[in-house]
């Protein structure tokens, strides 16, 4: 049952209506993951995932993707980093995700990761080289084919490089000599975005090699990047016909101490507001260029992602 009017959260009644007007200019925003308790009675109805009169967090889990539809045309799906899902879990993604919502994903860091961290999570291959780093093949069968009905519902595929040790590569074009043949056998189907985290990888031949394949520069904010607002200022750095913006993090803040900091994400702790005034020139850019641009809000930044947006959209 849809909630009245009176009864819906203030911030969600607050975006709607402004994110919609931008979705209509082409102009998608969203957040990175949407299951945040954090955001309940803000942009989650708490009443809509009660169970014998207790919140039920698994209702929750299981249902509140549509709710975020209501008010947020796009999501960045995080979650796929870290394995390639199964066929059945896109089935019922897709199934009860509501159908105007897009995608956005990070392709499996098993794509993307060329030597495993030196991490528990990685078990006996920590430290060693990864066999299926840009292994275009096992890309296809393993995720890309798996998308393929959906994929009028994905507004772009991520590819995230984490930070690349010094030992792995001499120089930029060491690293371009093996991205470039496996971005021109990519399948033309899809929207496509490169994300470094290698701030010394930013220079012309980077921006030439991705343009090439209209493939997007992904604009970060993260602990080690360049300021967004100074990547926009690179020339060449807007490297195809649509735009992807990641706000993740404030440069020189570890993840794990914005997670310590900020969680459960229930309010902005910490305003930035050189991101909000880049994140601002990256809708401006769209809008006047009438190409689309898909803004993603991590929770991380400032410390309650719906804010940020408002912050950012109410100018």
């Amino acid at each position: 049952m849809n909630l009245s009017l009176f009864d819906e959260p203030p911030l969600r009644s607050e975006l709607r209506d402004e994110l919609a007007a931008l979705a209509r200019e082409f102009v998608f925003i969203g957040t990175s993951s949407w299951k945040y308790e954090g955001w309940l009675d803000q942009i989650y109805s708490r009443e809509r995932y009660m169970v014998k009169g207790r919140f039920s967090k698994k209702k929750f889990e299981a249902e509140c993707l549509r709710e975020y539809a209501e008010v947020f045309p796009v999501v960045c799906g995080d979650f796929s980093f870290y394995q390639f899902p199964a066929p059945e879990f896109w089935v019922k993604l897709f199934t009860t995700a509501p159908q105007a919502l897009r995608f956005a994903f990070k392709v499996p860091e098993e794509i993307t990761v060329k030597l495993f961290p030196v991490h528990p999570r990685y078990g006996p291959r920590a430290g060693l080289g990864n066999e299926s780093f840009l292994n275009v093949e096992i890309f296809k069968a393993m995720f890309l084919y798996l998308l393929a009905p959906y994929r009028e519902r994905i507004a772009a595929l991520i590819f995230e490089f984490t930070p690349f040790p010094r030992r792995a590569y001499d120089s930029t074009g060491d690293f371009l000599r093996e991205l470039d043949p496996f971005l021109v056998a990519l399948p033309a189907e899809f929207r496509y975005a490169v994300e470094i985290r290698n701030p010394e990888f930013i220079e012309p031949d980077y921006f030439k090699c991705l343009r090439s394949h209209n493939i997007a520069h992904v604009f970060t904010s993260w602990t080690r990047m360049p300021e967004m607002g100074v990547q926009m200022k690179i020339p060449g750095a807007f490297t195809s016909d649509f735009t992807v913006v990641r706000a993740l993090l404030r440069h020189g803040r570890a993840y794990e101490d914005a997670v310590a900091k900020f969680s459960p994400y229930e309010t902005v702790q910490d305003e930035n507001p050189a991101v909000r005034d880049a994140l601002r020139a990256m809708i401006l850019r769209a809008k006047e260029r009438h190409e689309a641009a898909y803004i993603f809000v991590n929770n991380r930044l400032e410390g309650n992602a719906p804010g940020t947006i408002r912050a950012v959209v109410k100018e």
